[in-house]
């Protein structure tokens, strides 16, 4: 009878998950077997794989993706570490958060104004007496607003696990002669590898599919699978091969979510 009412209740949340997470899938995924003039083919795979163009964009896409991910790593472990012995650690945690709630399309203009050529940083360099540079339109631009816009996302879930780890296995590692370097290795950071993992998925995943910060932060030197669907569906109007780089985009989500999901075996050995 318990089994059965679970059941019940849970029909309505399968249908909006049919509705709003499968059903679009299903779309596009025959989408991206039509071409140009909406007939059936493979072509559009064919010349995915087969096309140097959208390989090194996959590549860029990665590459990328990973760099903004280890830059954010870098950064807000020690941060999230630092900030769980403040005595106020919410409170700053919260003026961390706050940026999310900006639009970021007024983030990315924000940093068009301090990077432009007579902007806040190259009147700094020229008092410093560096001179203007070009800051706009280029790797680093883009890499230092992409790891901005993400390093929220990171630090939420490091700073969440570390908050989470018994006090009493710190002091257990103490006790038993483990000196500073030691007590992290073997314990602090082992056992906050949930809040890693959670905080690459939730920057790894969407850089992947950044294209707005590409156009007007790297001036589309920066060419990504979002780049290649924007462009497909906005400009060329080729739906079969936008859609068929989404799902492209969506697999290498899931293999992502899937490499950096926990393993059962490790916690198991942590826990003894």
């Amino acid at each position: 009878m318990k089994t059965r009412y679970s059941a019940y209740y849970a029909l309505p949340y399968l249908f909006w998950i049919v509705l709003f997470v499968i059903a679009p899938l299903g779309l596009l995924l025959v989408q991206s077997f039509n071409n140009i003039g909406g007939h059936w083919t493979l072509a559009n795979y064919q010349t995915y794989f087969k096309s140097g163009t959208y390989l090194r964009m996959t590549f860029n896409s990665l590459w990328f993706s990973f760099l903004v991910t280890m830059v954010t790593l870098i950064i807000a472990y020690p941060a999230a570490y630092i900030m769980t012995k403040l005595k106020h650690a919410q409170f700053w945690l919260m003026l961390i958060i706050l940026p999310t709630w900006i639009n970021l399309l007024l983030k990315a203009y924000a940093f068009i104004g301090l990077f432009a050529q007579d902007g806040s940083v190259n009147q700094f360099l020229t008092l410093i007496g560096i001179g203007p540079q070009q800051i706009m339109f280029t790797n680093v631009a883009f890499m230092i607003v992409a790891a901005y816009i993400e390093l929220p996302f990171m630090m939420m879930p490091i700073f969440n696990a570390l908050r989470e780890l018994d006090p009493s296995l710190i002091n257990a590692a103490r006790d038993l002669g483990a000196n500073s370097r030691q007590t992290f290795m073997k314990v602090i950071f082992p056992y906050s590898l949930s809040g890693v993992r959670a905080g690459v998925q939730a920057v790894f995943i969407p850089t992947l599919s950044l294209f707005m910060l590409t156009r007007l932060i790297g001036g589309n030197r920066v060419i990504t699978l979002g780049t290649a669907i924007e462009e497909h569906f906005l400009v060329t109007q080729n739906w079969g091969m936008g859609s068929t780089i989404g799902i492209i985009l969506i697999i290498a989500m899931f293999l992502t979510m899937y490499l950096t999901r926990e393993r059962k075996g490790r916690g198991k050995q942590h826990a003894k």
